[in-house]
């Protein structure tokens, strides 16, 4: 009985925020300012209409998820390693931390002019020499200079998190972890890793959400024919707010679905951290 309550309570501010959404676009009564919420809707019920010459929303989500998770994963693989790294050896991270920590405030936008030039518009099609055809078709909407923006976009929370999660393990397990006569390769993978698996997890987390944040910057570069972020700036160079809107909930939805994974793990496996504070 408590939780359907709950449930009932959730859906309340977003019913007052469908009204009040309903009721403002009436009022206004130009589509081009804000699309009612059953046009919207209609997006959504037609979702694999070609739309705006772009094609389906399922289409263009999956270019979106492709980019991403390239990105995401490149900038993971970079930044995981170097944070533990520098999390556990004190030097390492003396050399590099005021370094990295120069980059770490600029926005992803404020690179696109740079990485314009460095990249153009090469693709993995170039990178993996494929001749035309529709493989390269396919290859080539994965842009390089997209998949930078979103790696450089994911690095900085995975590794600072990963970083502060190693450094920030309590001494007293790592003194008696060596007193017990662990190696220093003991202590790091079952000592270190476990106890900053929390702030690790997080920080993956919080790189995938900001993978998302950058998604639209990237699909904005030149060369760009496909994906959400294009979606939403095509629709708004043609005054069709109702796609803007339906891309923005695209990228929020699955934004939030991704980041619901991630608290299920947590909560799955890094249960007892709660308990230990």
């Amino acid at each position: 009985m408590k939780k359907i309550r709950l449930n009932v309570l959730s859906l309340i501010f977003p019913v007052i925020f469908l009204a009040g959404w309903e009721l403002s676009a009436r009022s206004i009564g130009n589509q081009a300012i804000l699309p009612t919420v059953g046009t919207v809707f209609h997006n959504f019920a037609n979702a694999f209409d070609n739309f705006i010459g772009i094609g389906s929303i399922p289409k263009n989500i999956a270019y979106s998820m492709v980019r991403v998770f390239i990105g995401y994963l490149l900038g993971a693989l970079i930044a995981l390693p170097l944070g533990l790294l520098m999390g556990y050896f004190k030097p390492v991270r003396d050399l590099f931390e005021n370094f990295i920590t120069l980059f770490k405030p600029i926005p992803s936008i404020a690179w696109m002019p740079l990485v314009l030039g460095w990249f153009g518009i090469s693709s993995l099609a170039g990178i993996f020499r494929i001749p035309y055809g529709a493989t390269y078709a396919l290859l080539d909407n994965f842009k390089l200079s997209m998949i930078f923006l979103i790696a450089l976009g994911s690095f900085f929370p995975i590794w600072g998190n990963a970083m502060f999660g190693v450094s920030n393990v309590r001494t007293v397990l790592v003194e008696s972890a060596r007193v017990l006569g662990a190696s220093q390769k003991d202590i790091f993978f079952h000592v270190l890793m476990p106890a900053a698996g929390p702030t690790i997890l997080n920080g993956l987390r919080m790189g995938l959400t900001s993978a998302w944040v950058c998604l639209v910057a990237a699909e904005m570069l030149p060369g760009s024919m496909s994906g959400v972020g294009y979606l939403i700036t095509h629709a708004y160079e043609l005054a069709r707010m109702d796609l803007v809107i339906t891309g923005i909930i695209c990228i929020g939805a699955i934004g939030a679905f991704l980041d619901l994974v991630f608290r299920v793990i947590m909560k799955r496996y890094f249960s007892w951290e709660n308990r230990v504070r």
